[in-house]
C-alpha cells in the first residue's frame, strides 16, 4: 500500500499475468487493468511503476474528463487542429471557465455501474500494440457492417414501430392532442426555453399564474419533448404530475415514466422505480416497457429476465413483447427468432405486420433472398397487406442482392398508375431509384414534388442525388429548403453529411460542421455518425475517433453502436490491435454488450496483425457470448496452440 495524503491512496494488485491498479479519490474509485501476455516476458519493475504512476494521479484523469466534457477550443478548432495540439492545450495551465468548470457527466455514463475510466477486459496479448497513441479511454451508425449498406441502419429510425404504445400516458379519448399542433402551448414554450435544472422551479410558476392541464396538452407536450430527445426534462414533467397529483395515473402513466427513467437513468433504477408502482398499475404495459428499454439497450441478458418474469407472473404476453425479442435476436444472435416464432406459435399469438418486417429484414440481411421470399407468401396467406415501407425494405435487399429486374418491378408496382395521385410513395421511391443508378427517374420523382415540396421528400431527395454523384444538386435542394423553412433540425444537415461522406468530400463536410455551430443546429448521434464516417473514409480514423470522444461529451451524447464498429473495423483492417482494444473496451464500458460482430472484429484484427489472441474463447464465455462459424473460425485462426489446419479445412 501506498499512501499519497489523506485523500489519494493506491493499492496495487498482481496475480499471473494481471496486474490491477486500484486508485482512490474523493471516495471515488477508478481500476486499470494492465495484461501482461503469457507469450512475453513478464512485466518489468518500470513497467508495473509506469501502470502505478497512471493509475496513482486521478487528478490528470480527472483533468482529462472536465476537458472532455467542457473543452475550451470550439468546433472550428477541434475540426482543423491535430488531435495532438488540442490535448497539449488542455494539458496546459489553461485557465478559462470552460476548463475550470467540473462538468455533470452524461446520463449515459452515471447510469452504469462501473466507472466510465474501467477496462473491464483485458487485452487479449499485447504483441502488435502500438506505443505511439496514448493510452487512454476514448470514446453506435452510419452503417451497420452486419446488415446491407443501403439500408437505414440507425437504430432509432429503423425500429420506429418497436417502440409503439411505449413511454406515453393514457389520453382520454375526448382529449384530443392534436389540436394543441394547432395553437400554441404555454407549457411545451415554458419547457423548451426553460434550464434543465430548473424544470420544477419553472412547472410551479406555471401553475401558479393560473395555466391548468388536461391529459390532452400533458400528451402533446411529452411528445414534442420526446421528439426532441428532452427525455430528463419530460421526466421532471411527469415527475411533477405525479407529485402534484393533477391526475389520477394509470397504468400507461406509470409505464411512461419508467420508460423516461430508464433513458435517463438506466435500467436499474427504471426496476427499482417498477418496485414502488401500486401492484394493480404494475401489470404488462410496464414490464413490456422495461422489455423495450432492456432490447434498446441490446442487453441480452435483462431482457430476457424480464420477459420471463412476465411469464411467471402470469401478465399476458402480447404480439408487442415478442416482436421485442425478435428485434433484440435480429441484432445479437439471428438463430434464436426461430425459438420465439415456436412460442408465439405455442402460445396461439398471431404475428404483426411488424413481425413480419422483422423476419423480412433479418432474411435479407442473411442474403437469404428465398427465405424472404417465403416469409412474405405466408404473410399473404395470412392476409397481411404490406405496406410501402415494409415494400422499401423488400426492394432494399433485391437492390443489395444484385436482384434488380426484382426491384425494378416491386418499385413500378409501389408507383401504381399515376406518380401524381401516389405522392406518398415519393419520398420512398427516390432514393430507391437512387441505390439503382436511374437519374431519369428520380428527376422525374422529382419534379412531381419539387413545386410543393414536403420537408421529407427533401431528405429523400438530397440522398437520392448524393446516390447518383449530383452533389451539386443535393446543394440545391439543400438551400432551397432555407429559403422556404428559413431554419432546419439537425436531421437535414445529417442529410448533407452522409452525403459529403459517402462522396468523400471531407472539406465541405467540415464546412457543414461549422455552419451547423454557427447556426446553433443541435449536434446527435446521427451527427456523430456521419462525422466519423466523413472522417473514416478520408483515411483520417484517428482523428474521428478523437472528435466522437470530445462530442460525444461536449453535447452529453451516446454514440450509436454502429459508430463504434466502424472505428473498430477501420483499426481491425489496419491490423491495430492496441486502437482495436480500445474502442472494443469503450463499447462495453458504455453498455454496448451481447453483440457477437465487435468480438468478430476484434479477432480480425489479431488475425490481420499475425499475433495471437490467448484466452479468447474464454473471454467470449466469460462474457455470456457463444462464437457462430465466422468468430469459431477466427478463434482457430488466431489461437497458437490450436492445431494448425489449411484454410480449406477452416472454412469447412
Amino acid at each position: 500500500m501506498i499512501t499519497y495524503g489523506n485523500s489519494l491512496k493506491n493499492d496495487v494488485r498482481k496475480s499471473e499475468n494481471l496486474v490491477t491498479v486500484y486508485s482512490c479519490f474523493e471516495g471515488r474509485t477508478y481500476r486499470v487493468a494492465l495484461f501482461v501476455s503469457t507469450a512475453l516476458i513478464g512485466p518489468s519493475r518500470s513497467d508495473a511503476m509506469w501502470a502505478l504512476r497512471r493509475a496513482g494521479n486521478p487528478l490528470r484523469i480527472r483533468a482529462q474528463q472536465v476537458v472532455s466534457a467542457r473543452g475550451c477550443a470550439s468546433l472550428e478548432v477541434l475540426l482543423n487542429a491535430d488531435a495532438k495540439d488540442v490535448e497539449e492545450h488542455h494539458e496546459g495551465n489553461c485557465q478559462k471557465a470552460c476548463c475550470r468548470r467540473n462538468p455533470k457527466l452524461p446520463a449515459f455514463l452515471l447510469s452504469f455501474s462501473s466507472s466510465h475510466f474501467t477496462l473491464s477486459r483485458s487485452f487479449s496479448s499485447q504483441a502488435g500494440a502500438n506505443s505511439g497513441n496514448k493510452d487512454v479511454a476514448l470514446e453506435d451508425g452510419f452503417s451497420d457492417l452486419e446488415v446491407p449498406p443501403e439500408a437505414d441502419t440507425s437504430e432509432d429510425s429503423s425500429d420506429e414501430d418497436a417502440t409503439d404504445e411505449v413511454g406515453l400516458p393514457d389520453v382520454d379519448a375526448a382529449a384530443k392532442p392534436e389540436e394543441y399542433m394547432k395553437r400554441d402551448s404555454s407549457l411545451l414554450k415554458a419547457m423548451i426555453e426553460t434550464p434543465r435544472h430548473e424544470v420544477t422551479k419553472a412547472l410551479e410558476k406555471w401553475a401558479n399564474d393560473g395555466n391548468s392541464l388536461d391529459r390532452g396538452e400533458l400528451f402533446f407536450v411529452l411528445l414534442s419533448l420526446r421528439r426532441r430527445k428532452w427525455f430528463d426534462k419530460a421526466l421532471q414533467l411527469l415527475e411533477w404530475v405525479e407529485q402534484s397529483k393533477l391526475f389520477e395515473f394509470g397504468e400507461r402513466d406509470y409505464a411512461s415514466r419508467v420508460d423516461l427513467t430508464a433513458k435517463v437513468y438506466g435500467l436499474y433504477k427504471a426496476e427499482q422505480y417498477i418496485e414502488k408502482i401500486p401492484a394493480p398499475h404494475r401489470g404488462e404495459i410496464v414490464y413490456r416497457t422495461l422489455l423495450a428499454n432492456c432490447v434498446y439497450e441490446a442487453n441480452v441478458k435483462k431482457a430476457e429476465q424480464v420477459f420471463n418474469k412476465m411469464k411467471d407472473l402470469g401478465l399476458p404476453i402480447t404480439v408487442f413483447s415478442f416482436n421485442q425479442l425478435v428485434l433484440l435476436y435480429k441484432r445479437v444472435d439471428k438463430k434464436k427468432i426461430a425459438d420465439v416464432l415456436a412460442m408465439m406459435e405455442k402460445e396461439n399469438v398471431k404475428p404483426s405486420l411488424f413481425s413480419y418486417k422483422l423476419l423480412v429484414d433479418a432474411k435479407g440481411s442473411a442474403r437469404d433472398i428465398e427465405g424472404m421470399e417465403k416469409v412474405v407468401e405466408q404473410m399473404e396467406t395470412e392476409g397481411i397487406e404490406p405496406d410501402l415501407m415494409f415494400q422499401a425494405t423488400i426492394a432494399r435487399h433485391y437492390i443489395f442482392d444484385g436482384q434488380r429486374e426484382k426491384a425494378e418491378a416491386l418499385l413500378e408496382s409501389m408507383e401504381g398508375d399515376d406518380i401524381n395521385t401516389n405522392r406518398a410513395a415519393c419520398k420512398i421511391l427516390l432514393p430507391l431509384y437512387g441505390f439503382l443508378g436511374k437519374s431519369h427517374d428520380v428527376e422525374r420523382i422529382w419534379n412531381v414534388c419539387k413545386d410543393n415540396t414536403r420537408l421529407n421528400e427533401c431528405l429523400s431527395a438530397i440522398e437520392a442525388f448524393g446516390r447518383l454523384g449530383n452533389v451539386e444538386k443535393a446543394e440545391e435542394v439543400f438551400e432551397d429548403m432555407f429559403v422556404r423553412w428559413k431554419t432546419l433540425s439537425s436531421k437535414y444537415y445529417n442529410a448533407m453529411l452522409r452525403m459529403y461522406a459517402n462522396q468523400n468530400l471531407l472539406d465541405k463536410g467540415k464546412e457543414l460542421l461549422k455552419r451547423m455551430d454557427e447556426n446553433h443546429v443541435k449536434f446527435g448521434n446521427t451527427t456523430l455518425d456521419s462525422l466519423v464516417k466523413l472522417y473514416v473514409d478520408a483515411g483520417e480514423v484517428e482523428k474521428a475517433e478523437s472528435l466522437l470522444h470530445k462530442l460525444s461529451l461536449k453535447n452529453r451524447i451516446r454514440p450509436q453502436y454502429t459508430t463504434y464498429l466502424m472505428l473498430l473495423d477501420s483499426y481491425s483492417k489496419k491490423g491495430d490491435i492496441h486502437n482495436s482494444e480500445r474502442v472494443f473496451n469503450r463499447l462495453r464500458q458504455i453498455g454496448y454488450s451481447g453483440r457477437v460482430k465487435q468480438y468478430q472484429l476484434l479477432l480480425q484484427a489479431y488475425l490481420n496483425a499475425k499475433a495471437p489472441a490467448y484466452g479468447f474463447r474464454e473471454r467470449m464465455k466469460a462474457d455470456n457470448i457463444f462464437p457462430n462459424n465466422v468468430v469459431a473460425t477466427l478463434i482457430t485462426a488466431t489461437d497458437p496452440f490450436a492445431k494448425k489446419k489449411s484454410i480449406s479445412d477452416l472454412l469447412d
